[in-house]
């Protein structure tokens, strides 16, 4: 088996929408309660769908890999987002920032190299 998509709840579509696209992804359907996106590498997708009310911390992450963290968070700061976690080397040698989207799911963006798969 491989991972299709994941789909995140999204209050606010249209800010959802504005995030990600600013965040670099193409969106792939536009639909009034639901939008698509596709990673900028790789052939991986997700979405977000209507939810019309605020969904407590569920604990689920979504994970974006990049190969120059630093870079892209600086990037992506400088268009405004806001981290809630700076770029940081993890114990499990990832190095990882994360922010919250318009509807307050987690993002990790992430660097791995070799210990992608396999953390050591």
């Amino acid at each position: 088996m491989n991972l299709n998509q994941v789909t995140l709840p999204a209050i606010d579509i249209a800010a959802s929408v504005a995030f990600y696209r600013l965040m670099g992804f193409s969106q792939v359907v536009n639909a009034p309660q639901y939008a698509r996106f596709a990673c900028p590498s790789g052939t991986a997708t997700f979405s977000v769908r209507y939810k019309s009310e605020f969904v407590a911390e569920s604990g689920v992450v979504v994970y974006f890999e990049t190969e120059r963290l630093d870079e892209k968070v600086k990037s992506l700061q400088a268009l405004g987002l806001v981290f809630t976690q700076e770029p940081k080397d993890e114990p499990w040698l990832w190095r990882e920032a994360r922010l919250k989207d318009p509807a307050g799911n987690t993002i990790c963006l992430y660097s791995a190299g070799e210990n992608r798969k396999n953390p050591s």
